[in-house]
């Protein structure tokens, strides 16, 4: 799917191209060295789960400037786990249920505002079976954010705080499929 002229979105071997990806986030997100170390064995660990898939926006020489990859929502799993007890207060844990998870998205800096960001999770949720999307995002006002409500992702719960997370999270919802430009309802 053409997302940009030089850009295209498609399948991605996560497993086989992590430390580039995980090169795309750190430079998205801001990570440590051993931040990425650490979350390499947590893309490998999820890539093992049932459903789990990856795609990528690869630029005409190859380099990835952009990656997504999610699943199907299990309560087990670590981030329900956490996340479940926030939903709960405001009366939105079924968001849990029959879910399919951005796990992460990151586009690199030097690709943001093309649009990529958009293609990457709507082609990915365009796949998805569970009639609904969750995620977690820094708890700000950031151009991420106003990507996911203007996909239609609506807050499910603030202030919520992982584990060694400086920072606090929101949980956000939508409905499949999302948003598209100038759809102001969902079908």
């Amino acid at each position: 799917m053409p997302a940009d002229s030089d850009v295209l979105v498609g399948p991605l071997d996560l497993a086989a191209r992590v430390d580039e990806a995980l090169a795309v986030q750190a430079v998205a997100f801001g990570l440590s060295a051993e931040e990425v170390g650490v979350r390499r064995h947590i893309v490998l660990r999820h890539l093992s789960y049932p459903g789990a898939r990856a795609l990528g926006a690869t630029t005409a020489d190859g380099r990835l400037a952009g990656f997504v990859y999610g699943m199907p929502n299990d309560r087990a799993h670590w981030w329900s786990t956490v996340v479940e007890p926030y939903l709960r207060n405001n009366g939105a844990e079924w968001w849990l249920d029959d879910s399919f998870v951005i796990t992460e998205l990151h586009v690199h800096p030097a690709f943001q505002g093309r649009g990529l960001g958009r293609a990457l999770i709507t082609t990915i949720t365009d796949t998805a079976t569970e009639p609904r999307s969750i995620l977690s995002a820094i708890d700000t006002e950031s151009p991420a954010r106003a990507l996911y409500r203007g996909l239609g992702y609506v807050d499910l719960a603030g202030q919520v705080h992982f584990p060694s997370a400086a920072r606090p999270y929101a949980v956000m919802g939508a409905p499949l499929p999302l948003l598209r430009h100038g759809q102001t309802e969902f079908r």
